[in-house]
C-alpha cells in the first residue's frame, strides 16, 4: 500500500470519520485540527491525490463530488505498522513490543492484556 504524506493522512482520517462527504464538508475538521483557514482548492487536490493512491473515490451529481473511503483505516492501520515494524524493528513485532517496554510506553498491566488477547 502507498504510504500517505501528513497532509493526505490527515485528510483521509476526515473521510474515514465522515464516511461520505463532499470536499466543503471535509474544510471544517481541517481548519480545526490546523487551526487556521485553508484553501478549499488545497484541500480538493489533496483528495484528488487520495483517489490516484487509490484510497477514496467519488460518486458524482453533476459537478458535485461526494467523496468515500475504498481503503478502510484497519488495513492502512496493518500496513503502516508493518512498514513501522520492517523498517525499524528488523521485521520484528517482538523487537518493536520489547523498544515499548523499554521506552515505558506499555506498562505490565498492558502487556499481560496483549498476551490475554493472544491466547483467544
Amino acid at each position: 500500500m502507498i504510504p500517505l504524506t501528513k497532509a493526505e493522512e490527515e485528510i483521509m482520517h476526515i473521510i474515514w470519520r465522515l464516511e461520505r462527504c463532499l470536499v466543503s464538508d471535509i474544510m471544517p475538521h481541517y481548519e480545526a485540527l490546523k487551526g487556521k483557514a485553508t484553501p478549499q482548492s488545497s484541500v480538493s487536490s489533496i483528495v484528488r491525490i487520495l483517489e490516484d493512491k487509490g484510497f477514496v473515490s467519488h460518486k458524482a451529481y453533476g459537478r458535485t463530488y461526494e467523496y468515500f473511503p475504498i481503503i478502510s483505516k484497519e488495513d492502512y492501520t496493518k500496513s503502516t505498522l508493518d512498514r513501522l515494524v520492517a523498517d525499524y524493528f528488523d521485521g520484528s513485532m517482538n523487537n518493536l513490543v520489547s523498544f515499548l517496554v523499554k521506552e515505558e510506553n506499555i506498562d505490565k498491566d498492558e502487556l499481560s492484556e496483549l498476551i490475554e488477547k493472544l491466547k483467544d
